[in-house]
């Protein structure tokens, strides 16, 4: 199935909107409870989700709408000289387990080190979320380890584990 990120359209919010407000359509390891039901909106309306300090791509598979990749800013510093980029993904669920995830996360870092200075590409998930572990793995992360108790969802904290993949040199 050919996967392609492209800029989010106004039509791909009520998608959003319907697929991840729920636990079931954001899956157990996304769900943090309501948020602002306009705030999505406000942000397309401002940015069209795309900006400096990060942004969003619809993530498109076999011509149709399967989720969003997120990106943001991160530092490991002082942000003027040691940030990253931190990704994130969102599979609509009927969507999910065939591979899709892994190729809209390895294209989304191509994009970054293509369009930006970035160095460094990071992302982090559940320590028992198994596929995404998977999917990082096979987009061409690599784990780093693992950092404590470091999210908060669903009354308790949750270790993550951390991957990153590094600009290629030369």
């Amino acid at each position: 199935m050919r996967v392609v990120l492209r800029p989010v359209l106004h039509d791909d919010l009520q998608i959003f909107e319907e697929e991840f407000r729920t636990p079931e359509g954001t899956g157990p390891y996304q769900w943090f409870g309501h948020q602002d039901p306009v705030r999505l909106r406000r942000a397309f309306a401002e940015t069209g989700l795309l900006g400096d300090e990060g942004g969003t791509l619809t993530v498109c598979a076999g011509g149709e709408v399967a989720g969003r990749v997120e990106w943001f800013k991160g530092s490991w510093g002082r942000p003027v000289t040691s940030w990253c980029w931190t990704i994130a993904i969102g599979l609509r669920p009927g969507l999910r387990g065939r591979g899709i995830g892994t190729e809209a996360q390895r294209r989304l870092v191509a994009y970054l080190f293509d369009h930006t200075r970035a160095h460094r590409v990071q992302a982090f998930t559940d320590i028992a979320n198994l596929a995404e572990q998977r999917a990082l793995e096979k987009a061409g992360f690599e784990r780093e380890g693992v950092v404590r108790e470091a999210q908060w969802r669903g009354g308790r904290w949750h270790d993550q584990v951390l991957y990153s993949v590094l600009r290629p040199r030369g």
